[in-house]
């Protein structure tokens, strides 16, 4: 049974290059889906506190360690939710998803969005202005990349940030002298941010690829149903899913495409080469096409802040605040 390739952090150890994906799905489906990645030769898991899904996952692993593999050849990543942004919160959270996955300690953990809820009203406080969330404009990210600084390595290997713009990144190094090891973003041919790449090539920060075949929750056309994708696919005997998570292997990135059925967990995993050609061909798409499909401020309850500086954003009252 094949494992995949791995990829180099900067804190001298490896990533598992194609990963499980485990946001939006449902309860005990990933408990089977997690279950069967693993025997099908997954060695890293991408999981939140925010999925509420932690649990299952945990039920998944007490059915796979130490039967099929040892606890130290599996690398999971979890991330510290927007409401646990508080210095005093966010080991407490930590020690909360460690007890949900039944294991002592984390691959990586990132701080999930760089956006700090108040704490102590569940994970989406409401807000006094009706269907907006209560926003912690107070504590800032350097604040927050501070706490988890300092947090244990006995219960952490590693620490980065997900969905942070190169500003947000400059400004917690810049602060603390300690660079991210990773940075999870939306990451597909309609969203290539080639100077965030770049950026994150010279730091040594390693990405990671989150909705690599993009979604439809807003109504755009499927990535996979590209016919420049479609064609490559049919080339390469491979499915339009596989050309997507390759294209971004093909850039460098760890790749964690989300699926509970068994058949797509299986054809996800099995990795095709793209040449250079096909690999141009299919960054076409993005040309004059920018599409960033997973924008909080569409959410409901609203997210009444301008993260990445998207049109839909300028409405937003506030910014992030970094230092």
């Amino acid at each position: 049974m094949s494992l995949g390739k791995v990829l180099s952090l900067n804190t001298n150890s490896t990533i598992p290059q194609i990963g499980l994906g485990t946001w939006l799905s449902k309860p005990k489906e990933v408990e089977h889906a997690v279950e069967h990645a693993v025997k099908s030769g997954y060695r890293h898991l991408d999981l939140a506190m925010i999925y509420e899904n932690q649990d299952e996952v945990g039920a998944a692993l007490k059915k796979v360690i130490p039967s099929v593999v040892k606890r130290e050849d599996l690398f999971m990543t979890s991330k510290v939710w927007n409401s646990s942004h508080q210095p005093a919160n966010v080991e407490k959270e930590l020690d909360e998803t460690l007890n949900q996955l039944g294991t002592d300690y984390l691959d990586l953990y990132l701080v999930h969005w760089p956006v700090a809820f108040q704490p102590g009203n569940g994970f989406y406080p409401p807000d006094k202005k009706e269907g907006f969330v209560a926003l912690d404009l107070e504590t800032s990210l350097v604040d927050t990349w501070k706490a988890m600084i300092a947090l244990p390595k006995s219960k952490v290997r590693a620490i980065g940030v997900s969905n942070f713009t190169i500003a947000q990144i400059d400004g917690i190094i810049n602060a603390t002298g300690v660079v991210p090891t990773a940075l999870q973003i939306e990451a597909h041919p309609l969203l290539p941010q080639d100077d965030l790449v770049q950026y994150c090539k010279e730091k040594g920060i390693h990405i990671t690829a989150y909705s690599p075949l993009g979604n439809n929750l807003i109504g755009k056309p499927k990535l996979t149903d590209y016919p420049v994708v479609q064609d490559i696919a049919k080339k390469l005997n491979a499915t339009p899913a596989q050309v997507l998570v390759a294209w971004g292997a093909h850039r460098g990135y760890s790749v964690i495409p989300k699926s509970v059925q068994f058949e797509r967990i299986e054809s996800n995993f099995k990795q095709v080469e793209l040449s250079e050609e096909d690999y141009a061909a299919i960054s076409k798409i993005g040309e004059g096409n920018h599409t960033r499909f997973n924008i909080p401020f569409r959410y409901e309850p609203h997210w009444d802040i301008d993260i990445f500086g998207e049109p839909e954003e300028k409405e937003a009252t506030n910014k992030v605040k970094i230092a």
